[in-house]
């Protein structure tokens, strides 16, 4: 998302500042133009001429320098940028910014800020707990500023507590779900997303699947936590957790239909991105089941709940969105899914095709609802479908509410 984007990087005075370096290449990678404030603390821990040669741009430590005479360095820099982040964010900048004192180039900067502004704070534990510190962070979110919190790990003193920096890549996956929340509109909403391809155990060391990998699912929770809503992602795989998904952790279908119906009643929707088993051994066996040579093993399986079924008879306001993963006649199969499931959206897809289905990272899918003509999105990665489909539900979500 920050493709052509113009960010302004305020770097402070802290050990953490050397991970300020690796964050700005990573905007850079993703195309943005950076340019680099720096505190004069913060020269003590890395040179400006790093994130000069890095970003190809001159970096700000001194509002009176003698090349800066020619213009407003602070307000030209505000005025210029589409983002602002404070990576990392010390004691001293972050009481600034909530008192409103400029004193120098980075905090000057910050008092003219008018655009979107992160801050990701970094001290040791008993600062970062201080009530000083929690009434200025409170003043900031106040403020609209975004907060990435800091994480619990190896501090600087050669003891563990919450301060540390989060990684480079977590500030920017933070970064990029809060930035996509300040125009969301599913705030308040609640939403459980199923993941994967359930696992039915057929003796200690088997199992029958198929070939799901969750890759959809996952997409979908991302693109729903973009847009504001509180989400519950089911899952039977392990995967990079979206920011801010509540990942629980599942492995067949009995287990999935349970999770779901613990949570349900309290569900705004419920999309059902998983691939479950519609059968399960009817029998576990206790030991690891031995070949017999020259004999045919025949397994007796007995149907699974239809989990989507399941929850509709005890639906209410629930939004309810199946899937279809077809072989063949994709759109006739679909319709009777539709129908037979009760859902008020179904995402079907070809998982013949090789740029969609069971392990891409795209998809082609098309969108069925009730009384609707069929839509069909045009190939596209899982994300950008994911939102794509969030955008119909959000849609259909607020007709529905009036």
């Amino acid at each position: 998302m920050f493709n052509s984007k113009k960010i302004v990087l305020i770097v402070t005075g802290g050990v953490a500042a050397y991970k300020s370096a690796i964050f700005a290449r990573l905007l850079m990678k993703q195309g943005a133009d950076v340019r680099v404030v720096m505190t004069q603390s913060a020269t003590e821990f890395v040179q400006p001429k790093t994130f000069s040669t890095l970003t190809g741009n001159a970096v700000l430590t001194d509002l009176f320098a003698d090349d800066n005479l020619s213009e407003v360095a602070h307000i030209t820099l505000a005025d210029w940028a589409d983002y602002i982040f404070v990576v990392p964010a010390t004691a001293n900048i972050i009481a600034k910014m909530a008192q409103g004192i400029g004193d120098d180039a980075a905090s000057t900067v910050l008092l003219a800020r008018h655009t979107p502004t992160l801050v990701a704070p970094a001290m040791n534990e008993h600062m970062y707990y201080n009530p000083a510190m929690q009434r200025n962070l409170a003043q900031l979110q106040a403020d609209g500023v975004l907060l990435i919190e800091p994480v619990t790990g190896l501090l600087a003193e050669g003891y563990a507590g919450k301060g540390r920096l989060p990684e480079p890549e977590a500030i920017l996956a933070q970064a990029e779900m809060l930035l996509h929340q300040l125009t969301g509109q599913l705030t308040g909403k609640h939403f459980i997303v199923t993941a994967g391809g359930t696992r039915e155990e057929l003796d200690p060391v088997r199992y029958l699947s198929n070939h799901s990998s969750g890759k959809m699912g996952y997409a979908l929770a991302q693109a729903l936590l973009e847009q504001g809503a509180e989400v519950d992602l089911i899952s039977t795989v392990t995967l990079p957790a979206p920011v801010g998904a509540n990942v629980l952790a599942v492995t067949s279908a009995e287990q999935m239909l349970w999770a779901l119906e613990d949570r349900f009643e309290a569900a705004d929707g419920v999309v059902m991105a998983a691939a479950v088993a519609d059968y399960r051994p009817a029998v576990i066996a206790d030991q690891k089941i031995k070949k017999e040579a020259g004999q045919a093993m025949i397994l007796k399986l007995v149907e699974n709940p239809d989990v989507i079924a399941s929850l509709a008879v005890n639906k209410t306001k629930q939004f309810i969105v199946a899937f279809a993963a077809e072989t063949q006649d994709l759109l006739a199969n679909a319709q009777v899914k539709l129908q037979k499931k009760h859902a008020d959206m179904l995402i079907a897809n070809d998982v013949t095709k090789t740029d969609a289905g069971f392990g891409t990272d795209t998809n082609v899918v098309t969108i069925l609802q009730p009384g609707q003509a069929n839509e069909t999105l045009p190939v596209a990665s899982k994300i950008d479908i994911a939102r794509q489909i969030v955008g119909r539900i959000t849609k259909a979500l607020l007709e529905k509410e009036g």
